[in-house]
């Protein structure tokens, strides 16, 4: 965690980022903010949701150092990268890019906010090194909605596979390898 502490403004963000980050670690039966604030001896999850939501960082400094870490402890020169979507079913439509879309997680159609993400995978170990989300066009079509629900407004529709090729050339921009 020291490694990005910097990437926090405030002493409470590094605390919850922290907490967050453990609460990914142990076997509990779903991992949201509820469970993990709940795992952390939170009484609410209001200080997970701001630190996802409203806490001042950045995610792709935090990004970047995850994947340097990565290769320092996972580094293989047989290792390849892995591209694959997950979706989360989520209730509601304010939530960024939710949608009724097709989701594994659920096996079906359903309401679902989807990310791609792109995996170091080598004899050593495997980890995630980057993510994107899938704004559908039904978002990106429609600036307002976009806009209230935080994005910028340059937000352009991308297909996933158009999101995989940002991800493996930023990843291998970065200095990194991978067969």
């Amino acid at each position: 965690m020291s490694r990005i502490a910097g990437r926090f403004t405030r002493v409470e963000s590094r605390r919850r980022a922290r907490k967050l980050v453990l609460g990914l670690l142990p076997d509990l039966p779903r991992k949201n903010c509820w469970t993990i604030a709940e795992w952390a001896g939170d009484r609410t999850l209001d200080g997970m949701q701001h630190l996802l939501g409203r806490a001042k960082w950045d995610a792709d400094q935090v990004r970047d150092e995850v994947g340097d870490y990565v290769m320092e402890h996972l580094h293989d020169d047989e290792a390849v990268l892995v591209v694959d979507e997950t979706g989360d079913v989520k209730k509601g439509t304010d939530t960024v890019g939710v949608q009724r879309q097709y989701t594994g997680t659920a096996g079906r159609i359903d309401n679902a906010q989807v990310a791609v993400y792109l995996v170091y995978a080598g004899r050593r170990g495997h980890a995630a090194v980057d993510r994107e989300l899938y704004v559908p066009r039904s978002w990106t079509s429609d600036p307002d909605r976009c806009r209230a629900a935080g994005l910028g407004d340059n937000t352009e529709f991308a297909t996933k596979p158009e999101l995989a090729a940002r991800m493996v050339p930023r990843f291998l921009d970065a200095g990194h390898r991978a067969a």
